[in-house]
């Protein structure tokens, strides 16, 4: 089943204009809320969001639409992404919303939804939702007296906050170090200064004045630069930068070198593999991962399983192979011990144990392997099939022999901007930049 309205990671565009209206949000909560209604009358939904201005047209569209459904609603103001999964979990809801555009500017805003197990709904549930948002609701509004009541959690930040400590090992404590966190004005701005103090970090926040207006503006995960310098500045032990929903995180050594989630995969699979603690002898990555990252692995008796881009993509492989580990290069870092989705502090309390334990500086734990020479552009169409140009195809075709067995291209349109991303990879840098930029040029004439 075709879907129109859903990309990779829900529904996502300027807020303000299809399908981010008022009207669609409306009309997405009663078809939702009508597909996952189970009979009782207490049928329930949460609904967090992260600090865009558009987050207050969004989160009253769509809590009219499941109360009109017969849903009763559980706001949660600005949270984290990963937090939504587990309260719709916890709260043994019917469904999750987070009203969020993750790392794009303040100009979007999207949807994603969260089924009762506190997944993100697959690509044939959201596309059947399609289908009953264009017929009539009239069958399916609730009657007068079984509409639905909303409500707001006030302790839902202390309860995500507990649940996120408690990933971290009992008596262990971040006493010394001196950790600058970049919340990119978003949904963690409050629980992850809180969460490393509590720990017992001494804590920088950076990008904790959200105004509705500068969610990731030059700070967070997409910003990396800003964390740099207030590392270094500082002399701190450790950067940390959250995006805009705080489901990805990257990090930044002492020396203010930029950790990528691939290096942090590979951390992770290390420490887990000594511990005994993989589920399996797979770690699954999507296809934008390094090569560096696939050989160090097979080096340790491990195997990388890619996947498409968006990290549930991923958490659906972790699940089909029994793997507890999985992620993008982003900074998504799935641990599906504790989350079902990516959890940036959850990662970072990961990458906190190691440095911990082991004793050595950032630089050296964070530097797992030698990453592959890859190049990344990003190039803005709109609309169209510049993909399925000649052209085009022909230099895809020229770069793949180029690059030859050693090396690796991969070109997509982007599932959340109207962009297409060339990366390529491979041991010859020089190459690798030749190719990428002879490929962007093919779609930039077309």
């Amino acid at each position: 089943m075709r879907r129109r309205l859903f990309g990779t990671d829900g529904i996502r565009g300027r807020a303000n204009e299809e399908p981010v209206t008022a009207t669609t949000a409306l009309k997405l909560a009663m078809a939702a809320g009508a597909q996952f209604a189970r009979g009782s009358k207490h049928n329930l939904v949460v609904i967090g969001k992260d600090t865009r201005l558009s987050g207050y047209m969004l989160e009253p569209a769509l809590t009219s639409g499941f109360i009109s459904v017969g849903m009763d609603v559980v706001l949660l103001g600005p949270i984290p992404t990963p937090a939504v999964g587990m309260l719709t979990r916890s709260l043994r809801a019917d469904l999750g919303v987070m009203i969020s555009a993750s790392h794009n500017p303040f100009e979007d805003n999207g949807i994603k939804l969260f089924g009762p197990d506190g997944f993100k709904l697959s690509d044939a549930v959201e596309g059947s939702i399609e289908v009953a948002m264009e017929e009539d609701p009239v069958h399916i509004r609730a009657a007068g007296a079984e509409l639905g009541k909303a409500r707001r959690l006030e302790d839902a930040l202390g309860r995500y906050l507990e649940f996120v400590k408690s990933s971290f090992p009992r008596g262990l404590q971040l006493d010394g170090l001196k950790i600058v966190v970049d919340c990119a004005n978003g949904a963690a701005y409050r629980v992850a200064p809180d969460l490393l103090y509590e720990l017992g970090s001494e804590v920088i926040p950076v990008g904790v004045e959200p105004d509705g207006f500068n969610i990731n503006l030059d700070c967070g995960a997409t910003s990396p630069g800003t964390l740099s310098e207030r590392v270094q500045a500082e002399g701190a032990d450790l950067g940390v930068a959250l995006d805009g929903d705080a489901d990805r995180v990257v990090f930044c050594d002492q020396n203010g070198r930029i950790v990528d989630g691939d290096q942090v995969m590979g951390l992770i699979a290390g420490t887990w593999k000594r511990a005994g603690r993989l589920s399996s002898a797979n770690v699954i990555a999507t296809v934008m991962s390094n090569l560096g990252l696939e050989r160090w692995l097979g080096e340790n008796s491990l195997e990388l399983l890619r996947t498409p881009v968006g990290d549930r993509y991923v958490v659906e492989r972790m699940r089909q192979e029994n793997c507890n580990l999985g992620g993008e290069p982003s900074g998504h870092i799935i641990m599906s011990d504790f989350t079902t989705t990516g959890d940036g502090l959850i990662a970072t309390l990961q990458v906190l144990e190691a440095l911990v334990t082991d004793g050595r500086a950032a630089s050296e734990v964070l530097s797992v392997f030698e990453p592959v020479p890859q190049l990344l552009r990003n190039v803005r169409f709109n609309g169209g099939q510049p993909l399925e140009a000649g052209p085009v195809q022909e230099a895809i075709r020229d770069g793949e022999d180029r690059l030859g067995a050693g090396g690796r291209l991969v070109i997509r349109k982007s599932g959340t901007e109207p962009l297409i991303r060339v990366m390529a990879e491979g041991d010859d840098a020089s190459l690798v930049k030749q190719v990428v930029d002879d490929i962007v040029q093919s779609i930039a004439e077309v």
